[in-house]
C-alpha cells in the first residue's frame, strides 16, 4: 500500500483539496434539513413569510454553496485518481526496464498487461471513492446522527438498530466477497494469455485448423471468470435489499412513534419533516460506505499485484564505479557454470573455458539445447553466471556499466523483433545519431539494400508491428543491420540468418570481413556453410565444450562436428545452394 500511494507525487494537494471540500459540501448538506424544519416550524406554522424568504434564502446560497463544493472536489477526485493510476503505469513500466531476463521469467507477459491495465484502474477506481465517498459517508453518517441525536434523543435510537442490521449483513456480504474477487483477478491472467497466445500464434492456429480447440480453451478461461464474478456480484446483490429493510423500518418506527410524539407536544412537524431527511442520509451513507469497502476489497487484490511488480529489484545491477569504455573485443571465459535457476543443480554450462582474440570470427554450432545461446546471453550480460567469470576486452562484464557493456556487444537474438514505424526508424535503434548513408552502408553489409530498394518508399516504407509486412529473411537482414549500426566491439548473431539462402548468407559473411574486420564476430548456426569460414569453431554438447578448433581440424578429430557437416553436405546440401 505505501508503495502504490508513493506514487501520488504532485497530486497530493488534489487529494488534500478533494478532502476538503468534500467536508464543506457535507456541512452545507447537513444544515439544510434543519433550516427546513426552522421554515416549516418558525415560518409556516406560525404565519411569518418574512421568516420563510429570510431562510428560503439561506436555503438557496446553501444549497448552491453544496453544488460548487462538491463540483470541485469532483474535478479534483479526478486529478488525483487518474494522476496516481498514470503515475503507477509509469513506475511499472520503468521498472520493468530495468529487469533482466530473470525477473521478466518471474511474471508472465499477461500477468504484466493486466497489473497494468485492469489492476491499476481498479486501484484508479477505488482511490476515487475513497477520497470522495470515503470521506462524505462517515461525515454524512456522523453529522446526520448527531442532528438526530439534537432532534430527539429516543427516536435517533430506532437509527442504531438499523445500522446494526446493515452492519452484520454487509459485513457478512463483505468478508465473502473479498476472497472471492481475489481469485478473479488471477483469472484475468489466464485469459489475457488465452488471447495473447492465440493471437500471437494465429498462423499456426489456423495452418492446423485448431480454431474450435482455441474457441473451446478461451470459452473455459472466460467461463471461469464470468462463474466467480457471478457469485461475487450475487452477494453483493443483498446490499439493496438489506438496505431497503432498514430504511422501511425507519420509516415506520419514527412515523409511528413521531405521530405520538407530535401529539404528545415533545416533537414539532417540522423537526419530524428534517428526522425523515437526515434518516435517508444516514442509511445511504452507510450503503455508501458498504461499496467503498466492497471496491477497496476489490482493490487490495490489485494493489498486492502492483506492488509485486514495484517491489520486484533487478537481479543485475551495475557496481559503485563502473568501467564505461571496453577496451576491446577480447572474449575470455574462466572456468563458467550457469544455470537458470540458481542453486536448482541444472547448469545450462559446465565448466565453460573459452579464449577468443579481438577481431576473430567464432562459429558455434551444436544442438538444440546444447547452450549455444545461454553463452553468447553471458556476454552481454543478460545473465549472470553462478561461477567463474565471463570478460569482455579483459574485464569482468560485472564491473561495466551494463549500458556501456551492452552498447559495445551487439546481439541480433535468435527471435527478431522490428517496431512500428519506417525501416529508417527501425535501422536507428541502433543509433539514433546515424546519417542516412550509415544506414544505407549497414543495409548494404546485411543484404538487406536489395529487397529495400524494391519497395514503393525505399528507406521510408513503413513497418507494421511486429514487422507482419516483411518476410522472416528480410526481417533478420534488417536487424543485423540495425546491430552494425551500433559499430560495436563484439557481433553476435544467434541463428541470424536461418531464414535466408545459403549464397545470401556468404555474401553477409562477406560483408562482414571487408566492413567490420576488427569487430569480434560470433556467428551461431545451424548450418555448416555458414561457420566453415570462420577462423575457429566451437562446438557445444549438453552445456560442455566438445570441440574448438578450424573447419579442417574439427573435420578429423571431433565426431559431433563429422555428423553434422556428414548428414548436411554429403545429404544433399544446405538449402538453395547448386547441386
Amino acid at each position: 500500500m505505501r508503495n502504490v500511494m508513493r506514487q501520488l507525487k504532485q497530486y497530493k494537494k488534489d487529494t488534500f483539496l478533494c478532502v476538503l471540500l468534500t467536508a464543506l459540501e457535507v456541512v452545507m448538506d447537513i444544515l439544510l434539513p434543519f433550516i427546513t424544519s426552522i421554515i416549516i416550524d418558525k415560518g409556516l406554522s406560525a404565519g411569518s413569510m418574512p421568516t420563510v424568504y429570510r431562510y428560503g434564502i439561506l436555503m438557496v446560497v446553501l444549497a448552491f454553496l453544496s453544488l460548487f463544493f462538491g463540483a470541485t472536489a469532483g474535478k479534483y477526485a479526478a486529478s488525483a485518481s487518474a494522476g496516481l493510476s498514470a503515475n503507477l503505469r509509469e513506475a511499472i513500466f520503468s521498472n520493468i526496464q530495468t529487469f533482466s531476463f530473470s525477473n521478466i521469467d518471474k511474471f508472465s507477459v499477461p500477468g504484466l498487461v493486466t497489473r497494468m491495465t485492469t489492476d491499476i484502474t481498479n486501484v484508479q477506481n477505488a482511490f476515487m471513492m475513497v477520497i470522495r465517498v470515503a470521506v462524505r459517508s462517515p461525515l454524512n453518517l456522523i453529522f446526520s446522527f448527531l442532528m438526530c441525536l439534537y432532534i430527539n434523543v429516543h427516536l435517533s435510537l430506532m437509527f442504531l438498530i438499523a445500522v446494526v442490521f446493515l452492519a452484520i449483513v454487509l459485513g457478512t456480504i463483505m468478508v465473502i466477497t473479498m476472497r472471492i474477487f481475489s481469485q478473479v483477478f488471477s483469472k484475468y491472467d489466464d485469459l489475457n494469455a488465452s488471447v495473447q497466445e492465440n493471437i500471437s500464434a494465429i498462423r499456426v492456429v489456423k495452418a492446423f485448423v485448431r480454431e474450435k480447440f482455441e474457441n473451446s480453451k478461451f470459452s473455459k478461461a472466460s467461463g471461469n471468470l464470468y462463474n466467480l464474478s457471478v457469485k461475487a456480484e450475487s452477494l453483493l446483490a443483498f446490499n439493496s435489499p438489506a438496505m431497503m429493510v432498514a430504511v422501511y423500518f425507519c420509516i415506520i418506527s419514527v412515523s409511528w412513534l413521531g405521530a405520538k410524539f407530535i401529539v404528545g407536544g415533545t416533537l414539532s412537524t417540522g423537526d419530524l419533516t428534517s428526522l425523515f431527511s437526515y434518516i435517508m442520509a444516514l442509511l445511504m451513507s452507510l450503503m455508501m460506505l458498504s461499496m467503498v469497502i466492497v471496491m477497496i476489497s476489490m482493490s487490495m487484490a490489485s494493489i498486492r499485484r502492483i506492488s509485486e511488480v514495484l517491489d520486484e529489484t533487478p537481479d543485475l545491477k551495475d557496481p559503485d564505479n563502473p568501467v564505461m569504455i571496453v577496451p576491446n573485443g577480447q572474449i575470455d571465459f574462466n572456468h563458467v557454470n550457469f544455470s537458470y535457476k540458481h542453486g536448482s543443480g541444472k547448469n545450462a554450462l559446465s565448466d565453460i573455458d573459452l579464449h577468443i582474440k579481438p577481431g576473430e570470427t567464432i562459429g558455434v554450432i551444436g544442438g538444440t539445447g546444447s547452450g549455444k545461446s545461454s553463452l553468447v546471453n553471458l556476454i552481454c550480460r543478460l545473465y549472470d553466471v553462478d561461477s567463474g567469470s565471463v570478460c569482455v576486452g579483459g574485464i569482468d562484464v560485472r564491473k561495466y556499466d551494463m549500458e556501456a557493456l551492452r552498447n559495445q556487444v551487439s546481439v541480433v537474438l535468435q527471435k527478431n523483433t522490428l517496431f512500428s514505424g519506417t525501416i529508417l526508424e527501425n535501422l536507428r535503434w541502433g543509433n539514433p545519431d546515424a546519417t542516412d548513408e550509415e544506414c544505407i552502408a549497414a543495409c548494404q553489409a546485411a543484404c538487406a539494400d536489395e529487397f529495400i530498394d524494391r519497395m514503393p518508399d525505399g528507406y521510408n516504407t513503413r513497418i507494421e508491428r511486429g514487422g507482419a509486412n516483411v518476410s522472416g529473411g528480410q526481417k533478420q537482414r534488417l536487424c543485423i543491420a540495425r546491430a552494425l549500426l551500433k559499430k560495436p566491439k563484439v557481433l553476435i548473431l544467434d541463428d541470424s540468418t536461418s531464414a535466408v539462402d545459403t549464397a545470401t548468407d556468404a555474401k553477409i559473411r562477406a560483408g562482414f570481413a571487408e566492413r567490420i574486420p576488427g569487430t569480434t564476430k560470433i556467428i551461431i548456426a545451424q548450418r555448416i556453410s555458414s561457420v566453415e569460414g570462420a577462423d575457429r569453431i566451437l562446438v557445444l554438447d549438453n552445456g560442455t565444450i566438445n570441440g574448438f578448433g578450424t573447419h579442417e581440424e574439427l573435420l578429423e578429430t571431433n565426431a559431433i562436428y563429422q555428423e553434422i557437416y556428414e548428414s548436411q553436405v554429403k545429404g544433399g546440401g544446405d538449402f538453395d545452394q547448386p547441386a
